[in-house]
């Protein structure tokens, strides 16, 4: 944690391939909002305009399930520039949802849907999408993982005390009975 007691936890969030629920659940920790802005600072999240990942991350949340190329460069950025990395929710964890996929011939997929469906002038899939990877992926199996906070999504009471514990410089394991109800 930065040595100068009056300096804020620099904190971020991350979104990949997921459904947003898991941010909700962090907006819905409501008036806690308000004590955690005291004690960190907002460097990244899709909940504000930042366009690239900073150095110096003391904690990062992220959501969802690596699935192209663009998830797998920014998990990789991530992990190198930040202290603890959370995966934050059952697609991070498990791949969940996302990882459905996994079971359909993607590349068929694609196909059917922008090369073989009515073309939109100047649309060039293979240029404005990401490419999509081989299998959408927890994200454990990409980068190195400190804190793993699973739910769908984790109820705001549990990502509170992961987060409070993260940011006064304690590990947190996430105890019995929130695993099972959020």
């Amino acid at each position: 944690m930065p040595g100068v007691k009056d300096q804020k936890i620099r904190l971020a969030t991350v979104w990949l391939s997921g459904c947003s629920g898991c941010h909700m659940s962090f907006l819905d920790m409501d008036e806690h909002l308000l004590e955690l802005q005291k004690l960190v600072h907002l460097v990244f999240s899709p909940l504000a305009d930042h366009k690239c990942f900073p150095e110096g991350v003391d904690v990062v949340l992220v959501e969802g399930a690596v699935a192209n190329t663009e998830h797998l460069a920014l998990a990789q950025t991530l992990r190198r520039r930040s202290r603890v990395v959370v995966a934050l929710g059952d697609c991070a964890v498990t791949g969940n949802v996302p990882a459905l996929r996994n079971r359909l011939d993607s590349e068929g997929l694609l196909q059917a849907v922008y090369a073989d469906g009515e073309r939109l002038p100047g649309l060039d899939p293979r240029r404005e999408v990401p490419q999509l990877l081989s299998s959408v992926l927890p994200l454990h199996r990409v980068i190195p993982v400190d804190v793993f906070l699973p739910g769908c999504p984790p109820a705001p009471r549990s990502i509170q005390a992961a987060v409070g514990a993260l940011i006064q410089g304690e590990s947190f394991v996430l105890p019995e009975s929130m695993r099972r109800f959020g």
